[in-house]
């Protein structure tokens, strides 16, 4: 194993090298080559990890229950029901399970708390998405770029087009400077991160070499690109009501077969971390398209385009787990 990552936490990829990411994702190749084979090792046994999840999940969860059961590793759910924070502090708790797990895993909404979890607790900690970052998922993303690319990963493109302030897009632009990749961020620039993280971001990406550009064109940012990423407008546990302005500010970015075909590429792939509003078939997308009947083919992302066989968002979603097992095995043993 990599020693470098032994007991190290993943709170955002802003404290990792990039010997140490290309090591993630060069080990969720093989253990997906041999989970697909049968062959797989279990290198986690008598392993006990918590998972303290304050916000709903299903990929995420799904991911890093059966990633650590595949590797023999037993895990312990804790929900919002838990005491954490209300009768007993972020530190208290970090020190508790530090006793009895070798490693937690939290999913909630400041990243301050999960910052706090990692100074107390003497044991990793893992970020499983805040307001913030969600870096166990952008790892994914880029290991599903690179099997769907033939290029060397400092030449792979990709467009990011929405909120650049999500903790999606602000992971997707830490990674992609890491990694000296060309990422291009289309969004007006009201949704830009601050200018604080994108100079920090700057300086990575003028070491690394990648090309990181920040616009406000969408058709602009998709040129010739490889991947296409786009994501929900309004991120959990914002109010509902935040969608009448995210829906004026964010129409013009909308993935559709008008953008694809301005990108003038025909192999273009599109990505999407899910859910995805691109029908009516959720309860939250029939309350948004009801009050918007113009967007009944789709919100952030159109039904057709979807539905498309460019559409890679399924195998992102596969990716989870096996690059969550790569940062299981590479923090604990």
């Amino acid at each position: 194993m990599f020693w470098c990552l032994r007991n190290k936490n993943i709170l955002s990829f802003l404290n990792h090298t990039r010997k140490e990411i290309i090591h993630l994702l060069d080990l969720t190749c093989e253990l997906k080559h041999a989970k697909k084979l049968g062959i797989e090792k279990t290198c986690l046994i008598g392993k006990n990890i918590a998972l303290i999840f304050e916000k709903t999940s299903t990929r995420t969860r799904c991911s890093f229950e059966i990633a650590a059961y595949n590797q023999g590793a037993h895990i312990t759910y804790i929900n919002k029901t838990s005491q954490i924070g209300e009768k007993e502090s972020i530190e208290d708790t970090a020190k508790v399970l530090s006793r009895i797990f070798d490693a937690i895993v939290y999913r909630g909404f400041s990243h301050l708390n999960i910052e706090l979890l990692s100074k107390y607790a003497n044991i990793p900690v893992f970020n499983a998405l805040t307001n913030e970052f969600h870096p166990t998922q952008i790892l994914a993303d880029i290991f599903t770029m690179i099997e769907n690319s033939e290029k060397k990963i400092n030449n792979i493109s990709y467009a990011y087009l929405g909120d650049a302030r999500s903790n999606v897009g602000r992971s997707l632009i830490i990674i992609g400077a890491k990694l000296g990749m060309d990422v291009r961020i289309a969004s007006p620039k009201l949704l830009w991160p601050s200018l604080d993280f994108i100079i920090a971001c700057e300086k990575i990406a003028w070491f690394s070499g990648a090309n990181l550009n920040f616009m406000e064109d969408p058709f602009l940012a998709v040129k010739g690109v490889d991947f296409i990423y786009t994501d929900v407008w309004v991120s959990i546990g914002e109010s509902i009501q935040c969608w009448s302005d995210r829906i004026k500010l964010l129409m013009p970015y909308q993935v559709n077969n008008n953008l694809i075909k301005n990108s003038n590429n025909p192999i273009v792939k599109l990505m999407h971390c899910l859910p995805s509003f691109h029908n009516i078939e959720t309860i939250l997308s029939k309350q948004i398209i009801n009050k918007y009947n113009y967007l009944d083919k789709g919100i952030e992302i159109s039904e057709e385009v979807f539905k498309s066989s460019a559409n890679i968002a399924f195998e992102q979603s596969e990716n989870r787990m096996h690059t969550i097992k790569s940062i299981l095995i590479s923090s604990l043993i």
